[in-house]
């Protein structure tokens, strides 16, 4: 698969919930000229509590190192829970440009904001211990999820995500998620850009908010997801299935289109939500 632009975030490198195989079996068959990793790729907070690194992680940074001496642009934009590489900012490090947000000029001449997105999350700046006992529990969550999908192999049942269901059961849940996806459609309109791609709440999404594109890649331990840009300059989501991957392109759903119920996992739909007027194709400047 040859693609313009591809896009992954939250792989948590560094967490035994990381899906760093599934990964692997993506990069594998992909090439591109622009990769973006959007935040969150090595998890600094799990290395500092306990050492998980098994040779998965290793063979994902070989794998984007070998990417980049490919002539494949590598940008790794930090994230809240790898911002130990704050300090590195503007630098190439083996080649790979590290920076916190930066303009992508898709094909069609459309420009996109592109960063994590926890710069929206007032408890990274003012209540990190808050922040920190919420990771734990999902944490918790996650190793209930890991153990709770051991047994359902072995009863030949799929892949079901636990957190996943727990966070849109949740109304506060659902609140934060519609909360930030209009805090980031608006940092997009002030910078004067068509879209905005992040990460960080591990939620896969594509839909048009007015004349703004909202586009998240979703992440590598609960939905398996990652965004795509072909040579036309349109942008596309890839999920993980159990029979491989499959493509989820935004124009195939109507703006009448029901309201999707439920959220991505690993081999689950992917919500994709059209609100509004159609896009310009035309730039837009900063």
């Amino acid at each position: 698969m040859n693609y313009r632009s591809i896009w992954i975030s939250d792989l948590h490198l560094g967490s035994r919930h990381s899906q760093a195989e599934s990964l692997l079996a993506f990069l594998k068959n992909v090439e591109c000229e622009h990769l973006y990793l959007v935040g969150d790729i090595v998890d600094g907070w799990e290395l500092r509590r306990r050492w998980w690194w098994d040779t998965h992680a290793n063979t994902v940074v070989q794998k984007v190192l070998r990417l980049n001496r490919k002539q494949t642009q590598v940008i790794y934009l930090i994230g809240n829970h790898d911002e130990f590489l704050g300090d590195f900012l503007g630098l190439d490090i083996g080649g790979v440009a590290l920076a916190e947000r930066i303009i992508h000029e898709a094909a069609d001449g459309r420009r996109y904001l592109v960063m994590h997105g926890h710069q929206l999350d007032g408890l990274v700046y003012f209540n990190r211990l808050l922040e920190r006992v919420g990771s734990r529990l999902y944490d918790w969550i996650l190793e209930f999820n890991l153990h709770f999908n051991r047994i359902r192999r072995r009863l030949g049942f799929g892949y079901w995500s636990v957190s996943a269901q727990l966070k849109l059961q949740a109304k506060s849940a659902v609140r934060y998620i519609t909360r930030y996806e209009e805090g980031m459609v608006h940092m997009a309109r002030q910078a004067g850009v068509s879209g905005i791609i992040c990460g960080h709440i591990h939620r896969a999404e594509m839909r048009r908010v007015d004349d703004i594109l909202y586009l998240n890649c979703g992440d590598w331990v609960e939905s398996c997801t990652a965004l795509v840009e072909d040579f036309q300059g349109s942008i596309h989501l890839i999920r993980l299935t159990e029979s491989g991957f499959e493509t989820v392109a935004l124009e195939r759903q109507s703006p009448s289109a029901p309201e999707p119920q439920g959220g991505p996992a690993c081999g689950d739909p992917i919500p994709v939500r059209d609100h509004g007027l159609p896009v310009s194709t035309a730039p837009q400047h900063a």
